[in-house]
């Protein structure tokens, strides 16, 4: 029997949390096996022959493998190891009008076949509470296709030794830099899925996926007081090569603050810095509050694209169908309607792509068979679209779905999933350095860190890793306490500068959750340096009274 379990990962590791674990403990010898493809073809031929047969006007059968491993290390001491595998098929239909979904493990035509007159079943049950029906928007079939994430090296196939190994070095390095405790962790998924469907579509997909975050505390014995100051690095769409640092994955960060990544990771240098940063936050500088032109790193700032520009342009949460995971959104119809409304500066320009090389969502079809593209969300500043799947695309006079169908699993009906949301770099050449020389009373920031936005994501307040003074155009001296608190719409109106192509990155979250039942994807978003003026930023540490 599988079942979803929860890993709980200590504090630190972006604050203590549980890592969604789905499936079947395995070795990891076993990881390395896959299914035929033959083998899925039928199972796929099956379900749509049955659900045919039994009267369904569409259907579709996702067969899963879903492949994950997890190794978590604190100071110099491997904690746990986690492999997990979860197979099986899940199939969605339309009949009367009406949706039917049904899942099974038992990975035999009977079964398969049986699931799919079920998933009939419940869509004829459906449709007799339904007030309108289903409409897809059309999809061509594809025939027989397949995509792959572009790999060097796989992680299935590196030792778990040799990981293990990796993690402990880049503790070492923490620990030797001035951190009092470290925790490093390395989350590996690989996600086999076939899509097949009465449209003439068979996808089969090979997606791989990596986050090795890290988190270096230091303590003052003497009071107390303790900082943490997490990795900077991003979580990717890509394989094992991704530690293979070269010096042209490193970059600078403005000022020479540190070091940040893009393409490739040096985990151990990383721990250093960690380390290093961690124990100069026990005696940087509390901020003053006030009012200050912030300086926003993509590490820092992807975080505030996922819930105030992601989220709120999400379809079904604009309709109102997806409010109590999170709640709604401010970006109503009525806004979008208008073509005036003026979600942010004429400089701010967002745009949704599923298909970005290295980024966290990159599929080469979506979970309905749908390739992904490349779409404006907001233009010039412009509220001009939001993120539709097929059974979505009319509500906004699409003719065709934008892409964004995704399920975690086999056994969860897919539906509408944030894709790749960013924020496109600024056309005139311009660098972080260049962009602080004209900086008065400033503050940078670099890395995630605590956040909290209401349920129409509008009010917000976001804070990060790392914090320097901006003086007179010079970055100065760490500061410690920030949180910047603003609007959505004040915030991106009050951006006045983004750097240009060559500083243009990606990070992302690989653990988004959504829905009821919850579901949980990952997804990249980019981003360049990007000035905003006159935010109101708070002082975390102080008490009232």
């Amino acid at each position: 029997m599988e079942r979803r379990t929860f890993l709980h990962m200590a504090a630190g590791t972006a604050g203590a949390m549980l890592v969604p674990v789905f499936g079947n403990a395995i070795a990891a010898e076993e990881l390395q096996s896959s299914m035929p493809l033959s083998f899925k073809k039928a199972l796929a031929d099956a379900a749509l022959n049955a659900a045919t047969k039994a009267g369904a006007s569409y259907c579709d059968v996702r067969i899963g493998r879903y492949l994950n491993q997890f190794i978590n290390t604190r100071d110099l001491t491997v904690q746990s190891v986690t492999n997990t595998e979860s197979s099986g098929v899940g199939v969605r239909v339309i009949a009367n009008g009406a949706y039917g979904f049904a899942a099974t493990n038992a990975m035999n035509p009977d079964a398969v076949a049986g699931a799919a007159r079920q998933a009939v079943a419940i869509a004829r049950a459906n449709a007799k509470l339904q007030t309108e029906p289903v409409r897809l928007a059309p999809t061509k079939g594809v025939g027989e296709v397949a995509w792959a994430t572009p790999i060097r090296k796989d992680w299935r196939v590196v030792p778990v030794k040799e990981k293990a190994e990796m993690l402990i070095a880049a503790n070492k390095a923490g620990l030797d830099a001035g951190a009092s405790f470290m925790t490093a962790n390395l989350f590996q998924v690989n996600q086999q899925k076939y899509f097949a469907s009465t449209d003439g579509s068979y996808i089969d997909q090979d997606i791989h996926r990596l986050w090795a975050p890290l988190t270096a505390t230091a303590v003052d014995k003497a009071s107390g007081k303790f900082r943490s100051r997490a990795g900077l690095a991003p979580p990717v769409g890509m394989g094992y090569e991704y530690f293979d640092a070269s010096p042209a994955h490193k970059i600078q960060a403005a000022g020479g603050v540190t070091t940040l990544y893009k393409g490739g990771y040096d985990i151990v240098e990383e721990a250093r810095n960690a380390g290093r940063q961690a124990r100069e936050k026990l005696t940087a500088k509390s901020v003053e509050p006030g009012k200050y032109d912030l300086v926003i790193a993509p590490e820092n700032l992807f975080l505030t694209i996922h819930e105030s520009v992601g989220h709120p342009t999400e379809l079904d949460r604009v309709l109102g169908y997806e409010a109590n995971y999170a709640g709604t959104s401010f970006c109503t119809l009525d806004k979008w309607e208008t073509r005036k409304f003026q979600f942010g500066a004429d400089k701010v320009n967002f745009f949704a792509d599923k298909s970005t090389p290295g980024s966290l969502g990159a599929v080469g079809y979506d979970d309905e068979g749908v390739k992904p593209k490349r779409w404006d969300i907001i233009k010039d500043g412009i509220l001009v679209n939001y993120q539709a799947t097929r059974d979505q695309a009319h509500i906004i006079g699409e003719k065709e779905s934008h892409g964004c169908s995704y399920a975690d699993s086999w056994s969860n009906v897919q539906f509408q999933r944030m894709p790749n949301v960013s924020l496109a770099a600024g056309t005139a050449r311009l660098t972080p350095d260049e962009m602080v020389t004209d900086v008065k009373k400033g503050i940078y920031i670099l890395g995630r860190g605590s956040y909290s936005i209401d349920q129409q994501r509008y009010n917000f307040q976001f804070g990060g890793q790392l914090y320097f003074e901006i003086k007179d155009g010079k970055i100065g001296p760490m500061l410690e306490d920030v949180a910047y608190q603003s609007n959505t719409q004040e915030f991106w109106n009050a951006c006045s500068a983004i750097c240009d192509e060559r500083d243009w990155r990606m990070s992302g979250s690989f653990f988004d959750g959504k829905g009821q039942p919850s579901q949980v994807s990952a997804v990249s978003h980019g981003a360049s340096t990007t000035r905003f003026n006159g935010v109101k930023v708070i002082n975390t540490g102080r008490k009232i009274g």
